[in-house]
C-alpha cells in the first residue's frame, strides 16, 4: 500500500460538487492496489511513483477538472492492454477522461493499478 501523503489529503479534501467521492474513491483504489509506490503531488495533481518520488518517474496521476475527472495512466503497456474496456470515455495516450462521475468503474480502475503495480513497461 502506498504512503498516504498530507499533501494529496489536501487536494482530496479541497475538491466539493459531485466529483468529490469519485476523487476520493480513485485515491483510497491507488493506495490501496499500489503496493511499494509513493504517492505525492506533482503538476499540481495527486501521483504515484515506483519507490522515493526523487528517484522515480510518476506512472499514475488522477485530477479534478472543471468539466471532468482525469485518471492519468502513463504506462503504454497497461493503457494498451485496457483501451477496449474504456471503450465510450475520452481516451488520450495516457489519460482517461471522465466527464460524470458515474463512469467511473472500480473494477477497470483496480485492473489497471494492479497491472501497473506487477509489471514495469514503458513510459509515454
Amino acid at each position: 500500500m502506498a504512503t498516504p501523503d498530507p499533501a494529496v489529503d489536501a487536494y482530496v479534501e479541497q475538491v466539493t460538487g459531485p466529483r468529490a467521492d469519485a476523487v476520493r474513491t480513485l485515491r483510497g483504489l491507488c493506495l490501496a492496489h499500489l503496493d511499494g509506490f509513493t504517492e505525492g503531488m506533482t503538476y499540481g495533481m495527486p501521483g504515484y511513483w515506483r519507490g522515493p518520488v526523487a528517484e522515480g518517474e510518476g506512472e499514475i496521476a488522477f485530477a479534478a477538472q472543471k468539466q471532468y475527472l482525469s485518471f492519468y495512466v502513463v504506462r503504454t503497456d497497461v493503457m494498451a492492454a485496457h483501451r477496449d474496456r474504456l471503450a465510450g470515455l475520452s481516451v488520450g495516450k495516457g489519460c482517461v477522461r471522465y466527464r460524470t462521475p458515474e463512469q467511473l468503474d472500480v473494477d477497470i480502475v483496480t485492473s489497471i493499478l494492479e497491472m501497473a503495480a506487477a509489471t514495469q513497461g514503458p513510459i509515454c
